[in-house]
């Protein structure tokens, strides 16, 4: 699986040995546990803690597609971890297989089939967000009003596109520190105002300094 019509779709495997930071980056992913349960992962907010134990599978829907797989809006979902037969009714979640890749990649195979999406702005807002843009660039991009715009961030990505945006710029931050950069190279390079503005935004997003991370 991979990219279609501007949405991704990435498929995942983790080994889980006890506590961890899972960080917020505006997706919703689909998990099969190490006891064969499926479950829904909404879109974070703020960073979470985990401790979780065991192989876990799951595939990570971003640039808006989830609610579209699911069918239901990411901001019923934000923060929340819910079984998958809550979300799509039992029948539908049945055949997602324990712990199966196999399984589960045919299950979203299945699904994704059924979605049709012939307005690009989610993929396109989630994307300019992602390098930075303005609110106001990708509202005017979109054709949308500042009101409606919110109202569909809410639906697509669980919360509005000014806090998505600050969600994608931390994450952009954090890969440009693993490729070596310095904070304060990091903090000009990502778009924040100096490395102290970085470092509160990581810890209102985190609860952590960037260098705990």
């Amino acid at each position: 699986m991979g990219e279609g019509s501007g949405h991704s779709v990435h498929p995942w495997t983790r080994d889980a040995s006890g506590p961890s930071l899972i960080l917020p980056d505006g997706c919703l992913d689909v998990i099969v546990r190490p006891d064969g349960e499926a479950i829904v992962a909404g879109p974070d907010a703020t960073a979470r803690e985990s401790v979780d134990v065991g192989r876990y599978v799951g595939v990570r829907f971003s640039h808006g597609l989830g609610p579209l797989v699911l069918g239901v809006p990411a901001d019923e979902l934000t923060g929340r971890v819910v079984p998958l037969a809550d979300v799509v009714g039992r029948a539908a979640a049945s055949d997602v297989g324990a712990g199966d890749v196999a399984a589960l990649r045919g299950w979203v195979a299945r699904r994704l089939a059924t979605v049709h999406d012939d307005d690009p702005w989610a993929p396109a807002a989630f994307a300019a967000a992602a390098v930075g843009n303005p609110v106001t660039a990708i509202a005017a991009r979109a054709g949308l009003s500042a009101r409606t715009l919110q109202r569909r961030c809410h639906a697509r990505f669980g919360y509005g596109p000014q806090h998505l945006g600050r969600v994608l710029r931390l994450q952009r931050a954090l890969a440009l520190h693993r490729r070596g950069l310095a904070w304060a190279d990091v903090a000009a390079d990502a778009g924040y105002v100096d490395q102290p503005h970085l470092a509160r935004e990581c810890r209102a997003l985190t609860g952590r300094a960037p260098t705990r991370l």
